[in-house]
């Protein structure tokens, strides 16, 4: 049986809010000692260049931040309340700060879910290692597509989580996509 074919880097150069939704339902891979892990991705959230206040680009470009800017398909790990690595890839145009947030991932046969962007990388063991690569076989970390055969996933949208410093507008904005 031949191996899944990751996603190529082109999938990551759309939009933001197209990459984030069309995540839900495809495959994060991790290779370690081996053996390979696939999680189905079950939630996400969209963080969409300058004007989006809840995004860290919104105070321009930072030393933390700078990745945001790379081509799709960096990989943006930060530490948030100095305790919780988060796992972002890097969308769209290089020079245009865009990522999603993969806030949730189950085992493909549905018995265990990582919920929450903290739970997750900590049981997958995502740090700043990954921070600044690129998604590929190589690195041992990369995403693929929904098995062909497999119905199309049924997605929500929703307001994302622990925003509310962007104000209203930026807060309430159906950025966070869920496998339902």
């Amino acid at each position: 049986m031949e191996a899944p074919t990751p996603l190529p880097l082109s999938f990551f150069s759309r939009p933001t809010q197209v990459v984030a939704r069309e995540l839900i339902g495809c495959h994060l891979a991790i290779k370690r000692n081996g053996a390979t892990k696939r999680y189905t991705i079950s939630e996400t959230e969209a963080y969409d260049g300058f004007d989006d206040l809840a995004s860290h680009a919104s105070r321009g470009k930072t030393k933390r931040n700078e990745i945001m800017f790379r081509e799709a398909g960096h990989i943006y790990v930060y530490l948030c309340y100095g305790l919780h690595w988060m796992f972002n890839v890097v969308t769209g145009a290089a020079g245009y700060p865009a990522a999603v947030l993969i806030r949730g991932v189950r085992t493909q046969d549905g018995n265990l879910q990582y919920n929450g962007p903290a739970k997750l990388t900590k049981a997958l063991g995502l740090t700043d290692a990954y921070n600044g690569q690129i998604l590929s076989r190589d690195l041992g970390l990369w995403i693929e597509a929904r098995k062909p055969a497999s119905p199309k996933p049924i997605i929500t949208a929703t307001a994302r989580i622990g925003v509310d410093y962007a104000g209203p507008i930026w807060a309430e904005k159906h950025y966070r996509f869920l496998l339902a």
